[in-house]
């Protein structure tokens, strides 16, 4: 079971943002073979989803409200490290941050930009897909939007 937390940058611990920057480079950089800029200077505007199993950091997303990041309220950096996948924190993550959006910003309308990959694991959260295929950083993505039923 996760233990999921919810903070803006300003709360993070020194060792929270070291290890949740390691999560995302280790996974995002490394694993994915992506050169790409990770700080975008998007933290600050954004709350971070954060999950601990055993007070360590295994899942993380952030999450925008409307017109922070596109129109719509938005979820991304959505990483899980790899060897806790199995046990579907992903999913896990994911729902809390839906529910964070729906709870905090009453937003009923939340858009991602999903690795193409990952339509499946979205569209089992409520995503349809919107719009043709494109490259974001080198790796094929599309657009998915949920509308909170």
């Amino acid at each position: 079971m996760l233990d999921i937390q919810i903070k803006s940058l300003k709360e993070f611990t020194i060792e929270e943002l070291y290890d949740v920057l390691q999560l995302r480079s280790e996974v995002f950089v490394v694993e994915q073979d992506c050169v790409y800029q990770d700080l975008d200077g998007k933290d600050q505007k954004a709350l971070h989803v954060i999950g601990k199993k055993d007070n360590k950091i295994v899942a993380y997303t952030r999450i925008f409200k409307p017109g922070e990041y596109f129109i719509e309220a938005s979820i991304g950096r959505v990483v899980v490290k790899k060897e806790e996948r199995k046990y579907g924190y992903g999913q896990d993550i994911m729902k809390a941050s839906i529910k964070a959006i729906e709870d905090r910003f009453k937003s009923p309308i939340i858009k991602i930009s999903a690795q193409t990959y990952l339509k499946n694991f979205y569209t089992s959260l409520g995503f349809i897909e919107k719009g043709e295929e494109y490259l974001e950083d080198g790796i094929p993505h599309v657009t998915m939007i949920r509308k909170k039923v």
